[in-house]
């Protein structure tokens, strides 16, 4: 997917991602912590899956309610996925070989 065709995705939805001197990130938009240990923390987000990797990480600050979550530590990863786009595209390719 380019640039331009993320552009013109439409969801409504406002995240913010706030990284400070790659040693504090703030999340909005959060809607669970699906999995974390002292180098990876995986995210679902409203945007999709976010993954956060680094050394000596931890959770800072998770709240629900307000779907924020703060993590500290030395961070040097940060990657989104989208799950449903990686379906679609899975099943666009299997209908096409067995067209």
């Amino acid at each position: 997917m380019t640039i331009d065709e993320r552009k013109n995705i439409s969801t409504g939805v406002i995240q913010n991602l706030i990284l400070e001197n790659r040693g504090k990130l703030s999340i909005s938009g959060v809607n669970d912590v699906l999995s974390f240990d002292d180098q990876v923390v995986m995210v679902e987000t409203e945007l999709g899956l976010l993954t956060v990797k680094g050394e000596n990480i931890r959770i800072n600050k998770l709240s629900i309610d307000t779907s924020e979550v703060i993590i500290e530590g030395d961070i040097s990863y940060l990657a989104y996925s989208d799950k449903e786009l990686e379906k679609s595209k899975s099943g666009n390719l299997i209908s096409k070989i067995f067209k």
